[in-house]
């Protein structure tokens, strides 16, 4: 049995400081060390697919991370373990409970992920060993862990058993009231926008400082017909976790960091509206294209016409949220974002459909973020 200070002194020897995931009960020790380690950060986050993505977006701004959570949770990791850090060769050091351990009495529900965790891991890619049980253990097991994922760029997990880390008290602040966010409607019932008519006017207003994360299918293939910079990054798949590796970047810079998202994926993952307010990053701007169709799939309807996002992002906790349905309510809701005090959400109706003939961007993904990253890490605009 280890303690989970002498796995975080060692962790943070080797640069990993930035924690996100979902509770276990195996995993109680770590993650009530990290929220009370005021050294490190802990981002408590909605899904273990969310905490993947804050992580990446983390990665991306200079940090090394870590994502906890129960083996019950890797099945909603695998989205962005193969379709966000496989792609772009995004590492994290994962730490996954054994729940259901073969020999281990525990509930049914875990039978089945405990008998497939180790292959699961292998079958998309990631290398895995266990947890240190030993003080001894723990420095040989991290640099085991950093070589891997510095020849393939890609995450590894360490599979935690029951019992491996001793009890930890939690220290944990009271969270800090904040007063209710503005809400504004400057809806019209106007003819709606072309989404490539709100990404041109937002290119003509957006500081060069500022950062942008364009979730995937026609948006970023949109952005990239537009303007290809080092500050974007284009999605592809990990459909919903755009506004969430936008959070990641945006805890680790001072720069504007902008978050380009869809009416489909933003349903797909809610919760990190949720998250997102709670973290209160005042220099998050996320603007949602809501066309009311999945668009690259043929166009067919989501529930987003019922859906009022503005509401639900204040309700959330951010600062400021604007409803609008031209160009003209966008071009004043973005004139108030740029220098304020976010978290702001710009909620805009815009028309289905997208350009006639439109390319995908020919930069490939690891390029596409290892510039990113030189694009956050490299300015004074960065922590």
């Amino acid at each position: 049995m280890i303690s989970a200070g002498s796995f975080l002194d060692a962790a943070r020897q080797r640069s990993f400081d930035f924690y996100s995931g979902v509770p276990c009960s195996f995993l109680t020790p770590m993650i009530n060390r990290v929220i009370s380690d005021r050294a490190t950060r802990y981002v408590g986050a909605a899904s273990e697919g969310e905490a993947v993505a804050i992580a990446a977006g983390a990665w991306l701004a200079g940090r090394e991370t870590v994502v906890m959570c129960q083996n019950s949770g890797l099945g909603n990791t695998i989205n962005p373990l193969t379709s966000l850090n496989w792609p772009f060769r995004i590492p994290t050091l994962l730490v996954v409970t054994w729940r259901g351990q073969p020999g281990l009495n525990d509930e049914p529900q875990h039978e089945l992920m405990g008998q497939v965790t180790a292959r699961l891991l292998e079958d998309v890619g990631v290398g895995h060993r266990g947890f240190p049980k030993e003080e001894a253990e723990i420095s040989e097991a991290l640099d085991a862990a950093r070589a891997a994922m510095a020849a393939s760029g890609l995450p590894f997990a360490f599979i935690m058993e029951k019992g491996t880390v001793a009890e930890e008290p939690l220290d944990q602040p009271n969270p800090t009231p904040r007063p209710a966010g503005e809400l504004v409607n400057l809806s019209r019932s106007a003819e709606r926008p072309t989404r490539f008519a709100a990404l041109e006017l937002l290119l003509a207003v957006v500081p060069e400082s500022a950062a942008i994360v364009a979730t995937t299918g026609m948006c970023g293939r949109e952005l990239f017909t537009l303007a290809d910079r080092p500050q974007h990054l284009y999605q592809v798949g990990s459909m919903g976790c755009a506004s969430a590796m936008g959070l990641g970047v945006a805890l680790n810079a001072t720069r504007p960091v902008v978050v380009l998202d869809g009416d489909g994926a933003a349903l797909m993952k809610l919760g990190s509206l949720a998250t997102i307010g709670a973290e209160a990053p005042e220099n998050l701007i996320h603007i949602l294209l809501d066309n009311g169709v999945h668009d690259s799939t043929g166009g067919q309807a989501t529930v987003s016409p019922g859906v009022d996002f503005a509401a639900v992002a204040i309700a959330c906790g951010y600062r400021t949220a604007t409803a609008c349905d031209d160009l003209v309510g966008f071009g004043t809701a973005l004139s108030h974002v740029f220098g304020g005090r976010g978290p702001h959400i710009v909620h805009l109706r815009i028309q289905p459909g997208s350009l006639a003939k439109l390319g995908r961007p020919t930069i490939k993904p690891p390029e596409v973020a290892r510039r990113f990253r030189h694009f956050l890490t490299a300015g004074p605009s960065s922590r």
